[in-house]
């Protein structure tokens, strides 16, 4: 179903300085590095941990997290297929606002639905990068650090993926790493040789 469209009457304002221009003195480009994968895989810490690399280098980083963003712009969506649907647009437009700053954008959410990141990669067209945490749904699951799969497999908490909800695992992701088996170390060299490898970074 197509989106309806209430805002008219309104004009795109083209800044006079691009992103082209950032880029240039940042020394790096702009990418959006998707990260997904089930609660528990490690997508948020290896998001977290590779900003730090990064930022290390002299780039300029931001991470979008999943629980943080529903604390402010999207605490007004729940978990139903139609609120994370509107959700991962939202991070789409964000992310992308970012690398018009110049910035990296990082984020780090289960988007279990491919049309979702797809429809998020159709924003941020060749800038978006699809990381998929991958990782056993029983690892996930012994982890837990949030205590969410216990509460799920409870009934306490709807809607939970992997348990009640589905995941659709990415089909053809820029980078697929095993966090599942993988150290955290490895899986950073893993991120930053492939970035290195599409000249974003140097």
């Amino acid at each position: 179903m197509a989106e309806e469209i209430k805002s008219t009457n309104i004009t795109w304002h083209h800044a006079d300085v691009t992103r082209d221009d950032r880029e240039k003195m940042n020394s790096h480009k702009a990418a959006v590095l998707w990260f997904t994968g089930l609660s528990g895989s490690g997508k948020s810490t290896l998001a977290h941990a590779v900003e730090n690399a990064l930022f290390d280098r002299g780039c300029r980083t931001y991470v979008l997290d999943g629980d943080n963003i529903r604390h402010g712009l999207n605490k007004n969506l729940g978990f139903s297929p139609e609120d994370r649907t509107e959700n991962i647009r939202r991070i789409g437009e964000v992310a992308k606002l970012f690398n018009d700053a110049g910035v990296m954008a990082l984020t780090a959410f289960i988007s279990p639905y491919r049309q979702d990141r797809d429809e998020a990669r159709e924003i941020s067209g060749d800038s978006f990068i699809e990381v998929y945490a991958k990782c056993a749904l029983d690892i996930c699951e012994e982890r837990d650090p949030k205590g969410l799969y216990k509460k799920a497999r409870a009934g306490e908490i709807p809607e939970f993926t992997g348990i009640s909800a589905p995941y659709e695992e990415p089909e053809n992701a820029e980078l697929v790493v095993d966090t599942g088996v993988s150290s955290l170390d490895d899986c950073v060299i893993q991120v930053l040789d492939y970035l290195q490898g599409r000249g974003i970074i140097s």
